[in-house]
């Protein structure tokens, strides 16, 4: 999980279905989702200039949607940095563990849904940076 680069985390497809009276996403364990979700959540009403995340997982798995609005994803690796705009409840964005998470730039009304591959734990965030980068080596 150390050796994970931000070229791990991807853009996921998920399945959309259209219908002129509103159109339904379905997300699925194990075939949407590359792994089994032990835990969902969405973080909602954030302020447009606050940012939520900016920390790391030792081991956790998560898709994130962006089931309303739009937010940014500023994902880093100890060494590559990139951004990742969701705007779409049809994409979510797989982020694979050892990875730096920071969300930023939330759209009035945003809802940023999370499902998780396992239970909260403490132990598995990595809150400071340099710790983080002392993971990575």
């Amino acid at each position: 999980m150390k050796n994970n680069t931000i070229n791990d985390c991807k853009i996921i497809q998920l399945s959309k279905i259209n219908n002129r009276a509103g159109n339904i996403t379905i997300i699925e364990n194990n075939k949407d989702i590359p792994f089994d979700v032990k835990r969902i959540y969405y973080l909602y009403d954030i302020p447009s200039n606050e940012s939520r995340g900016g920390h790391g997982h030792k081991a956790l798995f998560q898709l994130i949607v962006g089931a309303s609005g739009s937010f940014n994803i500023n994902l880093n690796d100890g060494k590559n940095e990139k951004s990742i705009f969701l705007n779409r409840p049809d994409l979510g964005l797989l982020i694979v563990p050892g990875i730096w998470r920071d969300l930023s730039d939330f759209s009035s009304g945003s809802v940023c849904l999370v499902f998780a591959s396992d239970f909260y734990t403490e132990a598995d965030y990595i809150r400071d940076y340099d710790e983080f980068l002392e993971f990575k080596k």
